[in-house]
């Protein structure tokens, strides 16, 4: 068939910047009353009203090479901020532990002072003969 192309012919990626046969500057084409086999440039105001396959397939192709870099951007944009996340579990987890530490000293400090308190209570309480008031005095 006229004008119908293999698979690999539409797979295969042409070249940016190189113009194949039968295009203008532009890269349009256009067919003449002649046949569909004759070619004539379009000149100044003339209007195709689709894209040349030529057009057509730049046009795929850059939206691939874009879609392509939009890609790898996201890829580079995710894994910093894997990155910065990892950084911060880190942080966080070392003040975690350091605040877990402190927590146990204070902790330990408390019951020491409870019990020191609740040793000189009862000694004041126990060594007076119980004639004292709640505020210590006889």
């Amino acid at each position: 068939m006229v004008g119908m192309e293999s698979d690999e012919e539409i797979r295969r990626v042409p070249e940016i910047g190189g113009e194949p046969a039968g295009t203008s500057a532009s890269g349009r084409e256009v067919v003449s009353a002649g046949g569909p086999d004759r070619v004539q440039q379009l000149g100044e105001g003339q209007r195709k009203r689709g894209r040349s396959p030529a057009d057509k397939e730049n046009k795929r192709l850059k939206r691939l090479l874009r879609n392509r870099v939009s890609a790898q951007q996201a890829r580079e944009r995710k894994k910093a901020y894997l990155n910065e996340l990892e950084t911060r579990v880190k942080d966080l987890e070392k003040k975690n532990s350091e605040l877990d530490e402190r927590l146990s000293t204070l902790q330990n400090e408390n019951q020491m002072l409870r019990h020191i308190l609740k040793n000189t209570t009862a000694s004041r309480r126990g060594g007076s003969g119980g004639d004292t008031n709640a505020d210590g005095s006889f």
